[in-house]
């Protein structure tokens, strides 16, 4: 489909979400894209980003004059040459989130192996020694490692640029990568960090399940009412950082075969109900790209009629724990274990091998799962249902990881837990 947004619509738009999201500051960072006439379109030098407007962006033309009420950013030079080096990149986002600026002062790369879906999007990052921001030199210096292959790079003491085959490619590398350096961090604090070797990474890399294809003519009105709650539900899990833009599944179950699900490269941020899948009797309706999560959910619901929704997420903390070797105690406080019960962690390689075997260990009895180096999958009895859970296994996890620094965690006990189950699990 081709984009109709004017460039400094998008610039505009994808500026006020990386602020939002305190992925940068008022006075930090930049964004370009590259139209195809050669103009560079850029964000503007010393303008507020939290109340940027169209009329500020600045087009920077092939011979280098200016259309525009402002300057151009004052590290448009590293943008020029860029672009220079990799005439395939048509978008690039540099910014300061705070984890990845944490990598950039201690003079590291986050590595991508914690995740495939981040390893598939970022591959390996790059690395830029520091030079004078605006300079020649920094242009220089983090062209030669784009020209190296690399679409994400660290610049030390600096932050981070990401490039792209067009914006919605450079946003999606950006949110991801700082999506890694946040879960490294938190990982860590848990203990070591473990990563997927090459052999998991290449069984990650096959293609997903296919789906035949089917007309299922015109929507009723509870199809259309359950494509609208679900679309505000994803839409509120971007919002509050428990999906990043294209990663994460969420699915509604309509009828004993049939049921909702997101699909590939939609924006969580923006879905619209025509932007999800329709799945009947295994088969998908014709034209959408479901998530290749369709086929696990599938099968869950046909294991467990009870079941009216499922969640893959990537909420930061509770997937730190997926990359830990210390499993989360749900034991914390009475909501958490009411609502969580206990937590499995379920092999990585169960995705994309042995779906079956996800749907015979989670119950609706046991809800949560952690799969390893992936995400959180939730059950629920309904949409509400299962966004809630989630919401507090996010904020278990935080808990949990926020401790570390302050003593040892006195989980509830036996009694206490017994006691919980009698009163509200029985």
């Amino acid at each position: 489909m081709r984009d109709l947004t004017h460039p400094a619509e998008r610039l505009v738009q994808a500026m006020a979400r990386i602020y939002q999201y305190r992925m940068t500051t008022t006075s930090g960072g930049n964004l370009s894209i590259r139209d195809e006439d050669g103009s560079i379109w850029i964000t503007p030098a010393r303008v507020d980003k939290g109340a940027l407007r169209v009329e500020d962006i600045v087009r920077v033309l092939p011979d280098g004059s200016t259309e525009g009420r402002h300057r151009p950013s004052s590290e448009f030079p590293f943008h020029l040459r860029i672009y220079q080096e990799r005439p395939d990149l048509r978008a690039i986002v540099h910014a300061h989130p705070v984890a990845l600026v944490a990598f950039s002062i201690c003079g590291g790369t986050p590595d991508t192996r914690l995740f495939a879906k981040a390893r598939s999007v970022c591959g390996e990052v790059g690395f830029a020694p520091y030079a004078l921001p605006g300079s020649e030199l920094l242009g220089e210096r983090i062209a030669e490692v784009f020209a190296r292959g690399h679409d994400c790079v660290m610049l030390e003491n600096h932050g981070v640029v990401v490039g792209g085959l067009d914006f919605p490619d450079a946003f999606r590398r950006f949110e991801s990568l700082e999506f890694v350096a946040k879960t490294v961090v938190k990982a860590r604090a848990l203990g070591e960090v473990r990563y997927l070797d090459e052999q998991r990474l290449g069984i990650a890399a096959t293609a997903g399940p296919e789906a035949e294809e089917f007309d299922p003519g015109p929507a009723t009105s509870g199809e259309q009412a359950l494509r609208r709650d679900l679309c505000e539900f994803i839409r509120r899990g971007y919002h509050q950082r428990l999906l990043t833009a294209n990663a994460g599944s969420f699915s509604a179950r309509l009828d004993a075969d049939t049921f909702l699900i997101s699909t590939q490269l939609v924006d969580r941020a923006t879905i619209q109900p025509a932007e999800l899948a329709l799945i009947r009797g295994g088969r998908c309706e014709r034209g959408s790209r479901p998530s290749r999560a369709w086929k696990l959910h599938e099968l869950i619901y046909q294991r467990h009629p009870s079941i009216r929704a499922i969640v893959n997420a990537t909420p930061v903390n509770a997937t730190a724990f997926s990359a830990s070797a210390l499993r989360l105690d749900t034991r914390t406080i009475p909501e958490s274990y009411i609502f969580l019960r206990d937590v499995a962690v379920l092999p990585f390689s169960w995705v994309y091998e042995a779906p079956e075997k996800i749907a015979e260990a989670m119950t609706p009895e046991f809800p949560i799962a952690l799969i390893e180096n992936d995400c959180a999958l939730v059950l629920g009895t309904s949409i509400l249902d299962a966004f809630d859970r989630l919401e507090v296994l996010e904020s278990t996890a935080e808990a949990v990881i926020l401790s570390q620094a302050l003593g040892e965690v006195r989980p509830m006990g036996d009694a206490v837990i017994d006691e919980l189950v009698e009163a509200f699990l029985s």
